[in-house]
């Protein structure tokens, strides 16, 4: 089922035009990112823009476009493991970002109103409102589940068939296809994708919509609440029996209808006062604050930017204020209880800050080097951005309208 507007649009490649490409190509510079197989950066593609894009313009049009193979790299998790990801040519970003731009407002009316993840005026902020709020109306029982590889053993069937449910343009059709199909270049040997969509790619988080907006239309049609923020969701229940019949029915129907399947050691039924993790976050019937995993990915990454052998400088501090920010424009919400956690954090970074000072870890330091100096210094203190962000949502700027919550958090941090 996608939804109650379910339209077939034509001639979408006739809306291929060279202004589209110009704002895709823009789109593309501006979250930069690393060279493909071709060692294209994105300076070269802009010096090469006035030839390169009215070239795949055409190639799009006619049909003729053949996209690279990824290019292989592994990213650290925090739990030591490695992701593997697919970097595609500038080219091919562009061309990705074009069928982005076309496809979404044509599925954005189709997909659950409780689904938040990768679209326009949504946020992992809304989805915790959201939680919370069911959980306010009665809902105290949980699943919390976890689909296990989720894009790296998505069918293509499964996300041919809901692109095909609203698109009838066999171009674009081609197109995405062949996207799906170009394979990934590792150590110079190509090796061909059969399943998955290729993560590292602008498309990927569109079709992981198209193919979950299965699973959220049949969740609504049994009845059941539901929030989900990409591959990520949680089923809320009154009872904890219509947990576990919640828990059979979307991993049967993840299973038969969408060839995936439940992750057995991080699904489980629970409940509010048990409390579960969710983006980020852990929640409870009285708590919503960093899960020990964001905590230690936090830490891991002031450890990498306060390493004694290096100095306490200006460029140092920028990076540090940098994660600092992240972290409380994410975790210091409004629905948050992260105060406690910020000032036990605090205690530890500073500790940090001056064993990168002295070169030494020595309670005496605390005296050579205090909390004003450090400010003074330029130093920024979780307790002090989380006050700062809380006077700022009790005093709206001049003009009467609410400043802006920032949802964000840095790379790493939110697992």
């Amino acid at each position: 089922m996608f939804g109650p507007l379910n339209i077939k649009h034509h001639s979408l490649t006739g809306r291929i035009t060279f202004d589209l490409l110009v704002q895709s190509f823009a789109s593309v510079a501006r979250n930069k990112g690393a060279a493909g197989v071709d060692g294209m950066d994105i300076d070269c593609f802009r010096s090469q823009s006035l030839l390169l894009l009215p070239s795949l313009m055409k190639d799009l049009k006619r049909g003729t476009y053949l996209p690279s193979p990824g290019l292989r790299v592994y990213l650290p998790k925090p739990d030591g493991s490695k992701r593997p990801i697919g970097i595609p040519i500038v080219r091919d970003r562009v061309a990705q970002e074009v069928l982005r731009r076309l496809l979404q407002p044509l599925f954005e009316p189709l997909f659950h109103p409780d689904s938040y993840g990768f679209r326009p005026g949504r946020s992992c902020h809304q989805a915790l409102r959201r939680v919370q709020e069911l959980h306010r109306s009665g809902y105290r029982h949980v699943l919390d589940a976890d689909i296990k590889g989720f894009f790296d053993h998505l069918p293509f069937s499964v996300l041919m068939r809901g692109l095909t449910n609203v698109i009838a343009d066999g171009n674009i059709l081609t197109l995405i296809e062949r996207i799906l199909k170009a394979g990934v270049c590792e150590d110079g040997v190509v090796k061909a994708t059969t399943v998955g969509t290729p993560q590292g790619g602008v498309l990927s988080p569109l079709l992981a919509n198209v193919a979950l907006n299965f699973l959220d239309w049949h969740l609504h049609g049994l009845g059941y609440r539901f929030v989900r923020y990409a591959d990520d969701f949680v089923v809320l229940c009154r009872s904890a029996q219509k947990a576990q019949e919640a828990l059979l029915q979307a991993g049967s129907y993840l299973k038969d209808e969408l060839g995936l399947t439940l992750s057995s050691e991080k699904t489980k039924v629970t409940t509010f006062q048990e409390g579960f993790n969710f983006l980020g976050f852990e929640l409870g019937s009285h708590r919503c604050r960093m899960r020990k995993k964001a905590v230690e990915n936090l830490k891991s990454k002031i450890r990498e930017g306060t390493v004694r052998k290096r100095n306490l400088d200006a460029k140092a501090i920028e990076k540090l204020n940098a994660v600092v920010r992240g972290v409380v424009n994410y975790f210091g919400a409004d629905f948050g209880k992260c105060r406690e956690q910020f000032r036990t954090l605090d205690r530890w970074y500073r500790m940090r800050l001056r064993c990168m000072k002295y070169k030494r870890k020595s309670e005496r330091d605390n005296w050579r080097l205090r909390n004003a100096r450090l400010r003074r210094m330029g130093v920024l203190f979780f307790e002090d951005e989380h006050s700062r962000l809380r006077c700022k949502a009790r005093d709206p700027p001049r003009g009467g309208r609410e400043s802006p919550q920032v949802d964000a958090c840095p790379p790493g941090v939110r697992q």
